[in-house]
């Protein structure tokens, strides 16, 4: 016979584990709500911090800008030539560029910045996080654990979020021009039609779960590496391997979540 006198200790210990996943996501979203609420604080906007703002946002902006748009630029050419190619064979060449602008430019783009922001910022760049505490009741802040998470981590969100949504939008306007070009070429007569299959495509329902997509990878790839930095200090662990590789999952998780959830409104 099957020996059953070790699962009450396993469904215990799963049940600890569950609870423990559920904490860790609620200390999350506690402090991308108190990071969203100390960005609008009037605080967080005097000269030191703007100061400190801004060399975040170069180290993970504009240093990198170039090369991703041209990164980008290069992986869209080679899509929109198969795109186009795959539609001319088929008879579908009207519809090339709508498949286009719906791949590349919704789909695509805003989830390859949000990871690309991630391995190159997020988690490559984050310096651990040490002496914040955040308590388990999620409450009881202390006034130099507020002053810390204003000065030290609020510019990191603002950096991350601002790196997404830049990288997204310049590298989504650079694939709307090559498509442009991957279709009708260097020829000014395709402007009339090409600015009407894209407006169709981008009408107001579309633009917005666009941007509220958009903003959602931002605000994931800003909040939960940090999160999880935070919680791991906050349970003493000395090993970054214990911040970084739970941060990483529920990042990815929550990417997914966002665009499996965008996909699910627009197409089903």
């Amino acid at each position: 016979m099957r020996d059953t006198s070790s699962l009450p200790f396993g469904t215990n210990r799963l049940g600890a584990v569950f609870v423990a996943w559920l904490a860790s996501w609620r200390r999350v979203f506690f402090f991308g709500a108190l990071a969203v609420v100390m960005v609008l604080s009037k605080p967080t906007w005097d000269r030191d911090n703007r100061a400190v703002i801004a060399r975040q946002i170069h180290i993970t902006t504009w240093q990198i800008l170039p090369w991703f748009t041209l990164l980008s630029a290069l992986i869209s050419l080679v899509l929109i030539r198969i795109v186009v190619v795959t539609a001319l064979n088929y008879g579908l060449s009207q519809y090339a560029l709508e498949m286009v602008v719906r791949v590349l430019v919704l789909e695509l783009i805003p989830l390859v910045a949000a990871l690309f922001v991630t391995l190159r910022c997020a988690l490559a760049v984050n310096p651990p996080v040490t002496g914040i505490h955040i308590p388990r009741n999620l409450g009881g802040l202390q006034g130099d654990d507020t002053e810390r998470i204003r000065d030290e981590l609020v510019p990191r969100v603002i950096a991350y979020a601002f790196s997404v949504l830049t990288m997204a939008v310049v590298s989504s306007l650079v694939a709307l021009v090559l498509a442009y070009l991957g279709v009708y070429g260097l020829s000014p007569w395709g402007l009339a039609g090409y600015t009407r299959t894209v407006g169709q495509v981008f009408d107001v329902a579309v633009t917005l779960g666009f941007l509220l997509k958009t903003l959602f990878f931002s605000l994931a790839v800003a909040v939960i590496p940090i999160a999880a930095s935070l919680d791991a200090h906050s349970h003493n662990s000395a090993d970054m391997a214990t911040a970084v590789q739970p941060g990483t999952v529920r990042l990815f998780l929550a990417l997914v979540l966002i665009e499996g959830l965008s996909l699910t409104v627009k197409y089903v």
